[in-house]
């Protein structure tokens, strides 16, 4: 093989090349036609090293992490590899069932900093040592003709719409979902600043802001935070009534009054983004700059796809808390049930966590006598008395039929006693009596057997007669 033949067919067709793509392709394609390799170039593009030209192959990658494979190891470390078996490399990912050899070498620009790799991998044996060497030559040759193009090609909008997707359905919070989503819109739109509006039953609120906002988006969060609910309401309430809008950044044309608590911002350029439906506590998106520029209309389309994603990611945030809610949550009373009880009560302190075990007395005979729907209501009532007795932070537990559990934090074994006292007489004034055992954990005790203690003490109560407290022994 004439390596220095192979190496003038493919220099003299990289000055033709009008971007990084194009060199690159053209790169691969003179390459291919001397060396019996799967052949591929891979740019960094944002976070991922992505495939700009490739030979035919069973499969190929189109992004791979920095780090992946041998080609991230050779981007990471900017030093070639020649894997005469590639069997025996463990970060080979394979792309076809035959490749036995690879040779990966590092694209770098003029300052010898990385900026992607040229790998070529090998189904039928091959003297490696001379094409390591003109792999690291066309490489160089390459990266020079990339960088003198400007660089490896950006990431397109909507390359960057579908990373930030990824980062909307990943976020586990409302407040990491309304950051990513603003963050998303000003990367996707290139404009300098964007707030969401949310509407909701306490009246229009502004979302979260960026992690470190600008002095420009400041200045709209505190425009809007002085106009007031009835503008912010007029803001969500114009962009679902008359759907997507944007400026067309020309000067001398008013803002229409809606819009004017973003004008004083200094808001010069504007989209404005329906979010969700208007009758769900919707909202919109506001997404701005201070120069007078003009969004084009497939910016504008790729906000309203990253609104809508980032609605349905708010929906899934909030079934998923009204799922957990109920899952936590007794169906009849509100009050937390046996999940979150034994998780409370895990984490009891000696000598400070009191469990006061909670019995209703008589509540047999409410439901022979009236039925069970007379029964459900008194449980709701006495539910409902009992926690407006406890203190702020005591906790309300059902953990069965007419049993509650209150954990309360004292000092001393008597005010824990004092309090229990209290629910019974809160119960005596809605016309029902309630039998209360008390119990501190000991060193060392285990939650279930500090209840089991409290429910003895219970049933001593039972015993003597009902509606009374009594303090299990310490």
């Amino acid at each position: 093989m004439d390596h220095e033949r192979v190496i003038r067919d493919v220099t003299v067709r990289l000055p033709m090349a009008s971007t990084a793509v194009e060199a690159c392709q053209w790169t691969v394609t003179a390459l291919a036609r001397h060396a019996p390799a799967t052949i591929s170039v891979l740019l960094q593009v944002h976070d991922r090293l992505r495939c700009v030209a490739a030979t035919g192959s069973w499969q190929v990658f189109s992004t791979v992490p920095p780090k992946t494979g041998i080609v991230g190891r050779v981007y990471a470390s900017g030093e070639t590899a020649v894997v005469p078996d590639v069997a025996d490399d463990p970060d080979y990912i394979p792309v076809r069932p035959d490749v036995i050899a690879e040779v990966c070498v590092p694209v770098r620009d003029p300052a010898g900093r990385p900026i992607g790799v040229l790998d070529l991998q090998w189904c039928v044996p091959a003297d490696l040592a001379p094409w390591r060497d003109t792999a690291e030559r066309l490489a160089a040759r390459l990266g020079a003709r990339i960088v003198a193009l400007g660089g490896p090609p950006a990431e397109s909008r909507s390359e960057k719409l579908l990373r930030h997707a990824t980062a909307l359905t990943a976020a586990s919070t409302e407040w990491d979902l309304f950051t990513a989503a603003i963050a998303a819109a000003r990367d996707v739109s290139t404009l300098s600043a964007a707030v969401l509006l949310l509407a909701g039953p306490d009246g229009p609120r502004l979302g979260a802001p960026t992690a470190a906002p600008g002095e420009f988006e400041s200045r709209i969060r505190a425009e809007l935070a002085e106009a007031g609910p009835a503008a912010l309401d007029r803001l969500i309430s114009r962009a679902h009534r008359h759907g997507v809008g944007y400026t067309l950044g020309e000067a001398g044309h008013p803002p229409v009054p809606d819009h004017r608590p973003l004008a004083g911002a200094g808001v010069r350029t504007l989209v404005a983004v329906p979010v969700g439906p208007p009758d769900d506590h919707g909202g919109v998106l506001l997404v701005a700059d201070e120069r007078l520029l003009r969004p084009d209309p497939t910016t504008v389309n790729l906000l309203e796809l990253l609104a809508g994603q980032a609605w349905s990611c708010l929906d899934r945030l909030r079934t998923v808390a009204r799922l957990r809610e109920q899952a936590n949550s007794d169906p009849l009373t509100g009050l937390g049930h046996t999940g979150p009880f034994g998780r409370r009560i895990a984490g009891a302190t000696p000598g400070r966590t009191a469990l006061l075990a909670i019995d209703v007395d008589g509540f047999k005979s409410v439901n022979d006598t009236y039925g069970h729907q007379a029964g459900d209501r008194v449980l709701v009532r006495l539910a409902r008395a009992l926690e407006g007795a406890l203190r702020q932070g005591d906790e309300l537990y059902r953990i069965g039929g007419d049993e509650f559990v209150a954990v309360i934090e004292v000092n001393r074994p008597d005010e824990a006693v004092r309090i229990a006292e209290r629910l019974a007489e809160e119960a005596r004034r809605i016309g029902r009596t309630i039998s209360v055992g008390v119990a501190l954990p000991r060193p060392g005790e285990s939650p279930e057997l500090t209840l089991r203690r409290a429910d003895q003490a219970l049933y001593a109560v039972k015993r003597q007669g009902r509606d009374g407290v009594r303090l299990a022994a310490a």
